[in-house]
Formats: structure tokens, sequence, C-alpha cells
């Protein structure tokens, strides 16, 4: 299994320099939301191992909302962030990534702070890499090369029914599945199909793996005297603070929602990124840092292939905490259109939503940390989009295919390369064409 490894280098803008580069991240797409995956500054299809990446400014939109708490805005830097997911190691992909996009990247970063040409570039982006605190991947150990040679083998065989379907109904199950067999097994040895063994999981991430399994659940069995007792006092700083907390959820400015509207829907998934502040005073800090915590576990030892608990749309998605943990960035990369999305996330995990988004400033009012919040539906729709930025060039390896085609994809190459299936096991595999 060859496990996926992120990066997200954020940058501050230097003064003056926003507006040219806005156009100059405009011309790496075909139109708006439609990346060139050959553009010229970074040639992401060159790239065989990236899943996804993103490039876009971070602008936040609702600094001001502090002020609700009688504190002062905060005028923090503008940043521009590049990030993405891949397969392999983090150090070998920075280096591929610089092979073929050194001369991009530098133009790209010129209008950020503090880079000159003379910059050693693999060392300015790996200084400036933020690491998520909580990382959600759909499939772990699913490449870029697998889905497309098993898309490419689904194909295959969906153009031979096509092409024999005459033939085909008349046959039984059995049968149907070894012409099916027979043929692509011919397409693999004429070179027209391809699939690529899975690589060995490397040693030093399974051990790495292995201990965060076991080392998590012996900390807090460890805290565990310390949890029980902080518990109520816990819950009564959690309690007061669920009745004064200021809501700040008006409707979406109609500019704002129009520029967002523009990079979305292109393509059977879209992208997603949010960017707010967190409530001030180190109880929500806290507490944000533990439930994110508690939440990467589950994403990196229970919900790693196909659901991050009841949602099977999300192909990635991560939270990465800036500035000193004052502010939280949220992105994903999704099926299907944003209020499908937030209505997965309302009607199946709003709990999970209250546990993290909760803490920021202006959510809708929880009680109990849990309840309510995000069951308020029009409030947290107005504040997801509030706190949405516009992705100025997102690139997905894979168009048209979703998680459940991903899923699907799989169990036929399985059944393909199974040694022997019984009458029952070939009619569900039959079933998945």
């Amino acid at each position: 299994m060859n496990p996926q490894s992120n990066f997200m280098v954020v940058a501050p803008i230097a003064a003056g320099r926003e507006d040219a580069l806005r156009q100059l991240l405009v011309s790496m797409n075909r139109a708006p939301g439609v990346v060139d995956p050959l553009n010229r500054l970074i040639p992401f299809g060159q790239l065989k191992q990236l899943h996804f990446a993103r490039v876009l400014i971070l602008s936040d939109l609702t600094l001001d909302d502090i002020t609700a708490y009688g504190l002062a805005r905060v005028d923090y830097p503008l940043y521009l962030a590049f990030l993405g997911d891949f397969d392999g190691d983090f150090d070998e992909f920075l280096a591929e990534l610089i092979t073929h996009a050194d001369t991009g990247l530098r133009l790209i970063f010129s209008h950020c702070v503090n880079f000159t040409d003379s910059v050693d570039l693999l060392q300015w982006m790996k200084a400036r890499n933020c690491t998520p605190s909580t990382i959600y991947v759909n499939w772990i150990g699913r490449t870029v090369q697998q889905v497309h040679e098993e898309s490419a083998l689904r194909d295959a065989l969906e153009v031979y029914i096509e092409a024999n379907r005459a033939e085909i109904t008349r046959m039984q199950s059995r049968q149907v599945y070894d012409a099916l067999r027979s043929f692509a097994a011919e397409e693999r040895k004429a070179g027209r199909l391809t699939l690529t063994p899975a690589k060995s999981t490397p040693v030093g991430w399974q051990l790495r793996n292995a201990l965060h399994l076991i080392g998590v659940p012996l900390l807090l069995l460890a805290l565990s005297p310390f949890l029980l007792i902080y518990s109520a006092v816990f819950l009564y700083q959690l309690r007061r603070r669920e009745l004064t907390d200021p809501e700040i959820a008006p409707r979406i400015d109609p500019a704002h929602a129009k520029e967002l509207a523009e990079l979305e829907d292109h393509d059977v998934s879209n992208q997603f990124s949010a960017f707010g502040s967190v409530k001030p005073g180190i109880f929500r800090r806290w507490t944000l840092i533990f439930f994110l915590w508690a939440i990467n576990y589950t994403t990196r030892h229970i919900f790693n292939h196909g659901r991050l608990a009841r949602v099977s749309t999300i192909h990635f998605a991560r939270w990465v905490f800036l500035d000193n943990k004052k502010r939280l960035f949220f992105a994903s990369n999704y099926d299907g259109s944003l209020d499908s999305y937030m209505d997965d996330f309302i009607n199946k995990v709003a709990f999970g939503l209250n546990l993290v988004f909760s803490n920021g400033i202006g959510y809708p009012t929880t009680n109990w940390l849990i309840a309510d919040g995000a069951k308020d539906e029009q409030k947290f729709k107005y504040y997801i989009r509030r706190h949405e930025l516009p992705t100025e060039v997102w690139y997905k390896a894979y168009p048209g295919l979703t998680t459940l085609d991903l899923e699907r994809n799989a169990l036929i190459r399985q059944g393909f390369e199974a040694t022997s299936l019984n009458d029952s096991e070939i009619q569900q595999w039959l079933q998945l064409f």
C-alpha cells in the first residue's frame, strides 16, 4: 500500500501585489473554476501522484466579527495558500513538483513577502508548510495510478458488453464472467490495459501508524482521572459560553455568492475552502485542539475506507490552524453540489460539525456542544457560505469520477483478479456494470 501525504504552503502576500497575483492565478484556468491541467505555471497533469491541488488567496471577510466580543479587529496578513494531496513521500513529491514547475512556482511566490530570485525554493516551501491538525483520506492507499487503471478496466469491459450485448444476454452468469475476464486478460497481454500491483507499505509508515493507533488510547487512559475530574468544570465553562456567545450568520452578500457560484459545478466533484477566527480565549482554543486531535485519530484508523462517519462523498479534507491557532482553515474535495454536501452533514453528522465549528466566532448556538447548532439549517448554511473563500485554482486528477465510482471500479478489479468466485459472488460482480 502506498499511503497518501499532503502539503500546504502558506505565505503572506507582499503589499500592493494582490491584484497582480490574482491575475496570474486566473491565467492558470481555461475558464472560471476550470483549470488547465498543463498550464505553464504548475502543470498539475504531469505530476502522476497528485490527486487534488488548489491555489487560493486567504482573504478573511469576517475579521470584524471579533468586535462582537468587545475586542478590536486584528488585521492579519493576506496569505497565499498552495495545497494538495498526493501519493507517497513528502520530500520526493516536492522535489518532483519543483522539477516540473520551478519557474512557475517562483513567479507565483515572487508576490510573497521575503521571496527572492536566489532563494532555495524547496527549503522555502518546506519552511512554510503547515501540517493539518486533522486530515481525511477517503481510502488510504488508493493511488492516482490505481484510480486511472481501474477506470480504464471498467470502461473497456463496458465497451465489450455493449458490443456483444446480444450474445451476452443468452449466456449464464458464469459464462458472462468468464468471457469478460478472458477479454480483459487479452487486453492486458496486448498492453491496452494495465493493472499495476500495489506497492509494499513503507515500514516507517506502518510503525508510526501502529504507535499512533496504540499511543492515543493509552494517553487518554492515563489522562482519564484528570479528564473525569475536569469534566464538570468543562461543562460549566462550556454552558456559560454557549448562553452568551453571539451568533453572526447574516444572509450571504449576493456578490460574494455569485463569485463562489461561478467556480462550482464544473465537474461531478467540487472544492470547498473556508476560513475564520476561533472564539477568543484559551477554553475554546483548547477545546478545538482536543476535538480535532480526537477526530484525526478516527480518520486515521477508523474512517479510512470510503466513509467519514456516514458521509461517503468526500475524497480528501483537512483542518489547519493558522496565526498561532487563532484562525482555522478547512478544505475539502467532495462530490455533488454544495447544498447536497451541507445537507449530508446536517442530516448525518451534525454533532460532528458542532464539535469543531461551534468553536468558531458566530456559529449558530449549540446546546451542550453537540445539540442544535448545525441543525438550524438556514443559519448554518449562511454561516458556512459567509466563511467560504473563492478557490482561484483547483485541480482534480480524475475528473468525472466520484468516490462511488472509485469504490465500484476497485470492486470490479477485485472480481477480475479473484482466483475463484461462487455463483452468488459472480451475480454481485456483474451488477457492478
